[in-house]
């Protein structure tokens, strides 16, 4: 695949056999067992590890050929392929290098020509970082971060944003094609993480122009679900409009993305552009309504809980 030529989109066919391949899965959260789940209906013999064994454990349970190793290094040895599907880039160092100095990260493990495929969102710095120091061990390294949630994870319908090598990327693709409908190569590693980044920005001020909104539709006296209803399939319409916009109007906040993780994601934006000399006002602006969020208690709700931070009273009493 060439990063110009690089989109699939594998719209109502038939997803690939992975019967007989042996990949390991490192993060087992909101993201990473529905992605388990895809990749196990595909055919896969899955090995799996997850800071909560219990997580861990009762995933493979349920899965029909399914086994759980006690570190990321054990994960490693057992499997050409790995994805890592964890927090933040802190978190991806500490599954693949290990600070502990124990052997316990996966690049303890690694055989020859294994491929680490990080799908997690991860800075583009220490992106690069990783990969040059996996690298150094022998092995590959593909960013692959996903764009579609829980619900598209679980349908197999992510938007996978890929970084890497033209071979590292084919030898990749296979997998992703059991998790995703598109896939774009975007470019070299690093690159999957810059559109990954993009998105995240649209993602996050969306969230916040809807909020915003849906807030001054309540204050001035409508219905912010008959509005919602009203504008939607217009210019105003949009993935966010379409499930956050629900969330608002009907309360549900229980979280499939947390609101900790926009933030997370929002900074990573503003320390990219800082990096590249390039100011962003509306996301600056963006980034303070999520830590406003996030500084009252309210970082484990959703992300679409975002309107609690621009009308709190209106809103909570509603």
């Amino acid at each position: 695949m060439t990063p110009h030529a690089a989109t699939r989109d594998s719209g109502a066919k038939a997803g690939p056999d992975l019967s007989g391949r042996t990949i390991g899965m490192v993060g087992l959260g909101l993201m990473g067992a529905p992605m388990a789940r895809r990749l196990a209906g595909a055919g896969a013999c899955l090995v799996l590890w997850n800071r909560s064994i219990d997580r861990a454990e009762a995933l493979a349970a349920e899965l029909p050929a399914a086994g759980v190793l006690p570190s990321p290094r054990h994960v490693a040895a057992a499997a050409e392929i790995v994805i890592v599907m964890v927090t933040d880039a802190d978190a991806v160092e500490a599954v693949v290098f290990d600070p502990y100095e124990d052997s316990y990260g996966l690049s303890h493990g690694l055989g020859d020509d294994a491929l680490i495929i990080d799908m997690g969102t991860t800075a583009v710095d220490r992106t690069r970082d990783f990969a040059g120091r996996v690298r150094m061990v022998g092995g590959s390294w593909v960013d692959a971060p996903v764009s579609g949630g829980t619900v598209a994870a679980t349908d197999g319908t992510l938007s996978i944003m890929v970084g890497g090598s033209d071979a590292d990327v084919a030898r990749a693709e296979p997998i992703l094609r059991a998790l995703g409908r598109r896939i774009t190569h975007v470019g070299p590693v690093g690159a999957g993480q810059i559109a990954k980044t993009a998105n995240q920005m649209i993602v996050g001020m969306t969230i916040g122009a809807v909020s915003e909104a849906l807030a001054l539709a309540r204050r001035a006296g409508a219905d912010p679900a008959k509005v919602r209803e009203a504008i939607r399939g217009g210019f105003a319409e949009s993935r966010v409009l379409e499930l956050h916009g629900e969330r608002m109007v009907t309360g549900d906040f229980q979280a499939r993305a947390k609101a900790t993780i926009q933030r997370k994601d929002m900074r990573a934006a503003q320390a990219l552009a800082a990096s590249v000399g390039l100011d962003l006002p509306e996301l600056a602006t963006n980034l303070a309504l999520w830590e406003t969020m996030v500084e009252a208690g309210r970082g484990d709700l959703d992300h679409s809980a975002l309107v609690l931070a621009i009308d709190p009273e209106e809103w909570d009493n509603g």
